[in-house]
């Protein structure tokens, strides 16, 4: 069964920044990406590296470590050295409150 959990507030996470939140049991990545929020797993599939610390551009987040890419919308990888996607998760935003359904 899936719930809504809160994570942030709208303030916390302005345009163009990202942070990292223990959910769950799992470490996730929440972006708010010109306005819109994306939630996927913060750890990179190729070697780990925490993906809420990565350059945004749009919707596409790059690995601080080797710059592998992945978008934000359905956790796809995009360039190597990464060869597999991230989990995804719908962010749902009520009030200031941001959401992650897991």
């Amino acid at each position: 069964m899936s719930k809504l959990v809160k994570v942030a507030i709208t303030a916390d996470l302005p345009p163009g920044q990202a942070a990292a939140f223990e959910v769950e049991g799992r470490r996730i990545a929440v972006f708010n990406a010109d306005g819109a929020y994306f939630a996927i797993d913060d750890t990179c599939p190729h070697a780990g590296g925490p993906l809420s610390e990565g350059g945004v551009e749009g919707c596409v987040v790059r690995c601080p470590w080797h710059d592998a890419e992945f978008d934000l919308r359905n956790g796809e990888f995009l360039t190597p050295p990464a060869d597999s996607p991230v989990r995804c998760y719908p962010v749902f935003v009520e009030g200031d409150d941001i959401k992650v359904q897991f």
